[in-house]
């Protein structure tokens, strides 16, 4: 079984312990509390498909909160177990329970990671395709924008493996300067348009006789 196959499965799993736990609600069998389980167990079920079939759903804002939530979970049922003086049987449902919800922990926190291409626009995978070529000819690279008394400047490179920016943004006396580093070129151009309104052809146009010499 390869990982793919492992994580189809784990979804298929999970997705059956939320329609058995809808199914006890709708019989009468819940309280409020449970309601609430299922609702944040239901959220989590489709962030573990997104990480499986590889999209972007909702937004990745949700995610890692989501997880520290699921993560505050566990520890709190391992303490149940230690101090609550349960059954055997109970404390062997709240382990495995505490088992499952670990591993959505640690897949919702990668998940929730902007810097991946599924988190991207086809705007901005064509941006981040144009940013490579560019910064595979040439690094760094630097591009200005001007509007209206205000003035943004980038400047682009590449790191081995990762790509670096700089961005300064003037209005009047006000200067304001940041720096990021990401894995994926599409996040580098959503990042670069957003805070700038540069977008990646605008760093081509001004750019467009770099590594031509």
């Amino acid at each position: 079984m390869n990982m793919r196959t492992a994580y189809l499965s784990l979804g298929a799993f999970y997705s059956l312990l939320i329609a058995i736990g809808a199914l006890a609600l709708l019989m009468g069998g819940g309280s409020a509390m449970s309601i609430v389980q299922l609702g944040v167990g239901a959220l989590a079920v489709v962030g573990l498909w997104g990480y499986t079939l590889g999209r972007g759903f909702m937004n990745p804002r949700i995610w890692r909160p989501l997880a520290g939530i699921l993560a505050i979970a566990v520890v709190l049922q391992l303490i149940l177990v230690l101090t609550a003086g349960m059954s055997k049987t109970d404390i062997t449902w709240m382990l495995i329970s505490a088992v499952f919800s670990a591993l959505l922990v640690v897949i919702l926190f990668h998940y929730g990671n902007r810097d991946q291409a599924l988190w991207a626009s086809e705007a901005d995978v064509e941006g981040g395709k144009t940013l490579e070529t560019l910064l595979n000819r040439q690094s760094p690279l630097s591009a200005e924008n001007v509007n209206d008394k205000r003035k943004a400047s980038v400047t682009v490179g590449r790191e081995g493996n990762h790509y670096s920016v700089r961005v300064r943004r003037e209005h009047g006396s006000d200067v304001e300067q940041f720096e990021e580093r990401f894995s994926h070129p599409a996040t580098l151009a959503f990042f670069i348009e957003k805070y700038t309104c540069i977008t990646a052809d605008d760093i081509a146009k001004q750019n467009a006789n770099a590594g031509s010499d």
